[in-house]
């Protein structure tokens, strides 16, 4: 027996038999945020830069990662239809965080558009909201699958307008390892960056790379050219081991502070409530790198433990295989960041 046969809670359902307006997200009012878009699809960075990182950050670009569409309406219902070119799906990561949309109203959680196990190329999923007042809503691209094209449904008649701007317009770019790019949230809108931007009000650039954050020349060649409110340095996870930490962290630091002098950073270790004695000298490596930075007269940095960030209320409950946050630990770490990311965005806004 499936299921779903005694459990409704647990059934797909996918839109039917509804008159349904269909609009492309790529078009006015619709606002795509932390996405490029092109003909076969999205993608973060321009394909050059991340091609020319290595192979594999060329494909992890085309996942969609801190992806999102915002738009205001007073549909009582909204029907997703996705495109997708590439679905990833792994056995301690919940398809609906890999590989599914959320959906927010007004800063506040309204649902899933849930795909079905055996998606392969796309799906269709329906969200009935009631009410049918004007409300802002947001919907987040999946943390690890690749997207073609994006429709939104709506019952004939729905108003449709352009969202507000965030507060914070220019964005705070976050470049890391897999937790950066949200494995394993249990949907995107958990994800550490994107709880922040609906913390703060502010836009963000999701440069995670699961596995192929390094560090290397060219990324922070690449990030010294965006235009950026904060920037927040969290590649810890990725490094093979402490001499490449330490042989690259500084020299990333440096030639972003060096191109841009004003500009918030925030350096991350990686959130371990019980570090190894390897984890802590990966830990001081990225302190020291703050220190010098201080110790040089820098004002504009900060160093965040991530030996504390998971003990805020989740302890060793806040992984899922020692490694990867699950909800409760990405709820820490954006609990853990944002007073220090607040202070940095208005430091930001100060010196505009």
């Amino acid at each position: 027996m499936r299921i779903e046969e005694f459990d409704s809670n647990f059934a797909e359902h996918p839109p039917g038999g509804e008159a349904t307006v269909f609009c492309d997200v790529s078009c006015s009012p619709f606002t795509v945020h932390g996405l490029m878009r092109e003909e076969d699809g999205y993608f973060r960075i321009p394909r050059a830069a991340a091609a020319a990182v290595s192979e594999n950050v060329g494909v992890l670009n085309l996942h969609t990662a801190g992806g999102r569409v915002r738009f205001c309406s007073d549909a009582d219902r909204i029907v997703l239809r996705a495109e997708m070119r590439a679905v990833s799906k792994m056995p301690h990561f919940a398809l609906t965080g890999s590989s599914g949309f959320d959906l927010y109203a007004d800063g506040v959680y309204a649902g899933t558009f849930t795909p079905p196990y055996d998606l392969e190329d796309g799906y269709e999923s329906v969200l009935r909201l009631g009410g049918g007042k004007m409300r802002t809503f947001t919907v987040h691209f999946p943390l690890y699958s690749g997207v073609r094209r994006l429709l939104l449904g709506f019952p004939p008649g729905s108003r449709i307008e352009r969202a507000p701007d965030y507060r914070y317009r220019l964005p705070t770019v976050y470049y890391g390892s897999s937790i950066t790019q949200g494995g394993c949230a249990s949907r995107p809108g958990n994800a550490y960056p994107n709880m922040l931007s609906r913390l703060l009000s502010c836009e963000q650039l999701n440069l995670g790379f699961s596995g192929c954050a390094k560090g290397e020349a060219s990324m922070a060649e690449y990030v010294v050219g965006l235009r950026m409110a904060a920037f927040v340095l969290d590649y810890d996870h990725n490094a093979p081991d402490p001499a490449h930490l330490e042989a690259t962290h500084a020299a990333f630091f440096e030639t972003v502070r060096n191109k841009n002098p004003k500009l918030p950073i925030l350096l991350l270790s990686r959130p371990e409530p019980n570090p190894t004695g390897e984890e802590l000298l990966r830990r001081d490596i990225i302190k020291r790198t703050y220190e010098t930075a201080v110790k040089n007269g820098d004002g504009n940095v900060w160093f965040l433990d991530g030996t504390r960030m998971l003990r805020l209320f989740g302890g060793d409950s806040g992984t899922v295989d020692h490694c990867h946050p699950n909800d409760l630990g990405f709820a820490c770490m954006a609990k853990f960041l944002e007073p220090t990311l607040k202070t940095a965005l208005q430091k930001t806004e100060e010196q505009a």
